[in-house]
């Protein structure tokens, strides 16, 4: 009787680390760990023991004979993706933290952001001996895009939570929320009173789309509408008009699919969930009966992943399609996961579903490129053209051209971009304008791309590597980040830092209404309590 990884699948691994018989893949240290978009459970291999349940954070773990009947798609999806690799599977090998040395002071850490990158490098640094985390975040409240960024429906997400709860409980942790570093404080005053900062201010921006009208009321991002449906406190009053039959978006990502399915679900379906009420009450007023999710290429490029289609799919009060202008190649996939996506959409593509009034619809519209937002006062529709892939001969990339003659317009009231995450700089610290990210090494920040190392600077997360990858992938991302910081606190490299006490009074005096662990702590219960509604 296996066990079987469903939907909410974060990919912390910790299940894989839990596993007595090395059954759950792909492990950390496997060549797919990092572009896997979930893992799975070999049913042959699996004991059934039970370790995995209890390790992962997000509930994503489910004896299959528990599975609920929109879950039952994940059973053959675990099987098919171990397929032939059972044989070849090596033993998972964790690598280790490096140990911290004995020293003759406490080593103090500032970390800034307080998203899952920064958490679960503050988690990694507290398990040794000595040493003090103090995580820094503008907002009053932490978890970044784990509270900000999760849709909330996705309540099995939501619960990793519960784990970060246990960090900041943690021995040495403390924080300092409502604070801005490069306004409250320099990036030079905060490297000159701790030993080592981490930066984990992840991906705070969009990626815009580069097309006339998008400056036109009604046209958006989709990161802008997933902050207001959250209640991200810079979003609360985003103008979200919702007074037209159809939206479109573009891009087809998983925040996309997240968007397209707020937007098109029953809001009564949300009211027991952590939406903001502001947002609720706007959806029980909404118009919206059609969400098109738009993608520039063909369906084997599709970017959100096979668990949030199958998802999406198995929503009986949601009529999903699939048009796909030259079909659906299944033999395109250059992997398992791909190819079970190609096979879902195939289905999809093909099945006649029936038109009830009562439902409404999203549409995965693939090879429709976005040319101009039209409108007058305001957005009124999306003229798009329809692509055909193009492939380079010599490097093989395959890239959307327009098709001559082909354009059209899709009447919307709301168009949203969702092409990707970008990084922002954070006054004082060097930044890569061409990757978005700050310049590292191995974690340790360098002062240009290719350049030399900045004693003592750190960076984790989005912001190091660019936004890609789920919540858990930041773990194995902060591993090494932190065992670089540990081996230059045991080499004697970290810079001597002035005494904590002065500046806990420079910054107090700044931002004397900061938020720190104590006050956290206090406010939790009722800030959690909130988010599980």
């Amino acid at each position: 009787m296996p066990h079987v990884i469903t939907q909410a699948c974060c990919a912390d691994a910790s299940c894989v680390h839990a596993c007595p018989v090395n059954c759950i893949h792909p492990t950390p240290d496997e060549p797919d760990f990092g572009t896997a978009e979930m893992l799975y459970i070999d049913p042959v291999s699996c004991v059934d023991c039970g370790a995995c349940v209890g390790a992962c954070p997000v509930g994503a773990i489910v004896p299959h004979t528990e599975l609920a009947p929109e879950q039952q798609d994940f059973l053959r999806i675990n099987a098919e993706l171990t397929g032939d690799n059972r044989p070849s599977r090596p033993q998972a090998r964790v690598p280790a933290l490096v140990r911290l040395g004995p020293t003759r002071t406490t080593l103090r850490v500032a970390v800034v952001g307080a998203g899952p990158a920064a958490l679960y490098a503050a988690d990694a640094l507290l398990r040794q001996d000595d040493v003090q985390v103090t995580v820094f975040d503008r907002l009053p409240v932490p978890h970044g895009l784990a509270r900000h960024g999760v849709a909330p429906d996705h309540t099995s997400t939501r619960a990793v939570a519960d784990l970060f709860a246990a960090i900041e409980d943690e021995p040495g942790f403390d924080y300092r929320l409502g604070v801005r570093i490069g306004e409250d404080v320099t990036a030079a005053e905060l490297a000159a009173h701790h030993h080592a900062v981490i930066y984990a201010t992840g991906a705070g921006t969009d990626r815009p789309l580069s097309i006339p009208g998008t400056d036109l009321p009604g046209s958006t991002s989709a990161t802008e509408v997933v902050a207001w449906y959250n209640d991200h406190p810079d979003h609360v009053d985003a103008h979200v008009p919702l007074d037209h039959e159809r939206a479109a978006i573009v891009g087809n990502g998983n925040v996309a699919l997240d968007v397209a399915r707020i937007l098109a679900t029953d809001p009564e379906r949300l009211a027991d969930t952590s939406i903001a009420p502001h947002a609720l009450d706007a959806l029980r007023h909404s118009r919206v009966r059609e969400v098109v999710v738009l993608g520039r290429r063909g369906p084997q490029h599709a970017a959100f992943t096979l668990p949030e289609l199958v998802g999406l799919a198995t929503r009986e009060d949601i009529d999903l399609r699939v048009e796909a202008p030259d079909g659906i190649d299944v033999d395109a996939a250059t992997d398992r996961q791909t190819r079970l996506k190609l096979e879902y959409l195939a289905e999809l593509a093909a099945r006649r579903t029936d038109a009830r009034g009562d439902r409404r619809r999203i549409v995965l519209r693939f090879q429709a490129s976005p040319v101009e937002v039209v409108g007058t006062d305001r957005a009124e529709g999306l003229r798009v053209v329809r692509t055909e892939l193009e492939v380079d001969d010599d490097t093989g990339t395959a890239r959307a051209v327009p098709v001559p003659g082909s354009q059209e317009v899709i009447a919307a009231g709301l168009i949203l971009g969702s092409v990707g995450y970008r990084g922002v700089p954070v006054p004082g610290v060097p930044f890569d304008p061409a990757s978005a990210t700050i310049p590292s090494s191995q974690g340790r920040v360098l002062d240009e791309p290719g350049g030399d190392e900045l004693p003592g600077q750190y960076v984790v997360g989005w912001i190091k590597r660019g936004p890609r990858g789920f919540i858990g992938s930041n773990k194995t991302c902060a591993a090494e980040t932190v065992n670089a910081l540990l081996a230059d606190a045991n080499s004697g490299t970290l810079p001597s830092p002035r005494p904590a006490s002065e500046f806990d009074a420079l910054l107090r005096g700044r931002r004397p209404g900061l938020i720190d662990g104590a006050a956290w702590r206090r406010a939790r219960p009722r800030a959690e309590a909130a988010a599980a509604v």
